[in-house]
């Protein structure tokens, strides 16, 4: 049978004090880790310096004293405040999803809140993307899933502020922003039409763009959805489809430069657009 002996060291004085000492080190170090400098203050004055953290952009430090602020002044106007700022201080940090977790939580605890209309308008926000469309083909940057996705979403908290509360003060630039969001997500659509139809895939082309026609309403860019049906059908020689969709094009589009000119140029500059 295996067995073992211990060795037992005598404790001397020396050792005493060698333990004492580190214990005092420890217990140094521990009180000093769990001080919170917060904890004398005031509601108010978390408040006020969360908000001039904020301010200065210090989002990182803003963000936990608005969290303090939630748990100490609980079930006050104060809490619901420093929730709406701590979402808003997510988004600006670039914590996307915290912020979308944070304004989600606050609806549904809040729902009879006067900042309701606030909270669905920055969620619109949070998920909106200023790059998307025409602007991302400047810079050569397709859309993605995600960032449809995503446009989406922004659209349905903006319609729902539309929808709830339409003498909103945030409703007008809202409604600017539901109408951008259709533009481009029709645009990106029409994009991947174009795409396809340059790479020869003519039936994959003709999905696309009417996809873009049967989902989107009175967007400029259906009128080079049909030129492009239009083409994908002269392509397949499809005549009879070739010639309803150009007499389609021309009483939508009487003036159009489709039919004479053939597609614009991807690499116009963005200022030449207008």
């Amino acid at each position: 049978m295996f067995s073992t002996k211990l060795s037992v060291v005598p404790v001397t004085p020396h050792i005493t004090a060698a333990l004492l000492a580190c214990t005092l080190v420890l217990f140094g170090c521990s009180s000093t880790a769990v001080k919170d400098p917060t904890t004398a203050w005031s509601p108010n004055k978390i408040y006020a310096e969360a908000r001039e953290e904020a301010s200065s952009g210090a989002y990182d430090k803003a963000i936990p004293l608005f969290e303090k602020l939630e748990g100490r002044a609980a079930g006050t106007p104060l809490a619901q405040q420093a929730q709406l700022e701590k979402a808003y201080a997510q988004f600006k940090g670039g914590e996307q999803a915290q912020a979308l977790a944070t304004l989600d939580r606050f609806i549904k605890l809040h729902p009879a809140s006067p900042a309701i209309d606030y909270a669905l308008y920055l969620k619109g926000l949070v998920t909106f993307n200023e790059n998307l469309g025409m602007f991302s083909f400047i810079y050569k940057q397709d859309l993605s899933e995600r960032d449809q996705k995503a446009a989406k979403e922004s659209f349905e908290a903006f319609k729902e502020l539309v929808n709830r509360f339409p003498e909103s003060k945030y409703s007008a630039d809202a409604r600017l922003r539901m109408t951008y969001i259709v533009n481009s997500l029709a645009q990106y659509e029409v994009h991947v039409a174009r795409y396809y139809y340059s790479r020869g895939a003519y039936v994959s082309a003709i999905n696309r763009a009417q996809a873009a026609i049967t989902d989107y309403r009175d967007v400029p860019v259906l009128e080079e959805a049909l030129f492009i049906l239009y083409k994908s059908y002269d392509a397949l020689n499809m005549t009879q489809l070739r010639d309803d969709t150009k007499r389609v094009m021309e009483k939508s589009y009487p003036q159009s430069e489709y039919l004479t000119k053939g597609f614009k140029s991807v690499d116009t500059p963005w200022y030449k657009f207008w």
